[in-house]
């Protein structure tokens, strides 16, 4: 079996930097791999380029964590190594949706599901995540949900 592209693109990049010396960028490529790998060993197969960018999507959600609780603890070094390493990871991941795309998004899971109150919450947010494959935050998702149902978020 021969590697996804995308997955080909990151072994590429990889020894680009092992022979460029950019220890920094080798680490999160080297990370990224790791995740897929990890991903494919669970599930038993190769990855698609969309499963990869699913899995570069993880990591960047990741790295934008530890920047917020690296700048919230006053650790800018290592908030600013995180930007980096998620810098990197970034052109691999599913763009990410508009303020207005994930309006719409959210407007047709609630359509689609026929949901008209906050019980319905775990229905449209199965329909609205589904369609938006890791293009967007989940909490802002649920954020919108919330209030379109009438819920306060809270």
């Amino acid at each position: 079996m021969s590697d996804p592209a995308l997955k080909a693109q990151v072994r590429r990049e990889m020894n680009a930097a092992l022979k460029s010396g950019d220890k920094v960028r080798l680490g999160a490529l080297r990370l990224f791999l790791a995740g897929i790998m990890n991903k494919e060993k669970e599930l038993r197969r190769e990855l698609s380029d969309d499963e990869v960018r699913e899995v570069a999507a993880k990591e960047v959600k990741k790295h934008t964590e530890s920047i917020e609780a690296f700048d919230g603890a006053g650790r800018t070094e290592l908030a600013q190594k995180e930007r980096t390493e998620r810098d990197v990871i970034v052109p691999y991941a599913p763009e990410r949706l508009s303020d207005e795309a994930v309006d719409a998004l959210v407007d047709e899971a609630i359509a689609a599901t026929g949901a008209t109150s906050a019980k319905e919450i775990g229905k449209v947010m199965g329909a609205a995540m589904s369609r938006a494959k890791g293009r967007v935050d989940g909490a802002v998702v649920q954020q919108k949900v919330r209030a379109r149902l009438g819920e306060e978020p809270g």
